[in-house]
């Protein structure tokens, strides 16, 4: 499935890595990223995967850990439903964004990364639903999971050497520490946390439902619609 990686605004996102894991060694953590000091910078470095139109006027968002068990059940039994009943729409888009929950899943942080590894050669919701399918068995290794993480990309057909080259760095971990900067700014208490707006203001639900998450969505939809009639009124009188 295509997906497109956004900024949360539209200014470029520079950022700065002060703190790197280099000499080949994966990144399992947040590093210092220059800005997180600062909200609206936050909010520029961070960036969500999009499914579905990138310009649709609602967002169905997501803060997410690969390594919860609540994430794990919302990507088996929620996300296909809003897939299955928004993926063609060109109101509705469902964004992502890691948040891995580092000092209780040490595994997480890697895995947010990973995705983002495939996201590179376009394969990040393939990966997504992978890293979700195959959570039971990665998240109990003994030792970091970066075999089968690698052996999750190798059955998707990507370029294996070159997946490992970017799980076995820290490329992508100052995208993934500033999503977690914006969902601390943004309260979010755990995982999955999802939002439902328009316009820039989003609400956190309390129902993680389909149901729920439907519900918000309708009625965001019936006030677009309405003031779509009134608009139409207001320019043929």
């Amino acid at each position: 499935m295509k997906s497109t990686s956004v900024s949360h605004r539209l200014l470029p996102a520079l950022v700065v890595a002060l703190a790197a894991c280099g000499g080949g060694q994966a990144a399992m953590e947040p590093v210092e990223v220059e800005g997180l000091d600062d909200n609206q910078r936050v909010v520029e470095l961070a960036q969500g995967m999009v499914m579905g139109n990138p310009d649709a006027p609602i967002t169905i968002v997501e803060f997410g850990d690969y390594q919860c068990p609540g994430c794990g059940q919302f990507a088996a039994l929620v996300k296909p439903q809003i897939e299955q009943t928004y993926a063609e729409s060109d109101q509705v888009k469902f964004v992502f964004y890691d948040f891995p929950l580092v000092t209780i899943h040490g595994y997480a942080f890697l895995a947010a990364r990973a995705s983002r590894c495939a996201a590179d050669q376009g394969r990040y919701w393939d990966y997504h639903t992978a890293l979700f399918r195959n959570q039971s068995t990665w998240s109990s290794s003994s030792t970091a999971p970066l075999g089968l993480f690698e052996d999750y990309a190798g059955e998707l057909g990507l370029d294996e050497g070159e997946f490992s080259s970017c799980l076995r760095s820290d490329r992508h971990a100052d995208v993934v520490t500033a999503n977690m900067q914006l969902g601390t700014i943004l309260g979010v208490p755990s995982t999955p946390t999802v939002l439902v707006g328009s316009g820039g203001n989003s609400r956190p639900l309390m129902n993680n439902s389909f149901q729920g998450i439907q519900e918000a969505v309708d009625e965001l939809l019936a006030q677009l619609q309405g003031g779509t009639d009134e608009g139409g009124e207001d320019g043929g009188a």
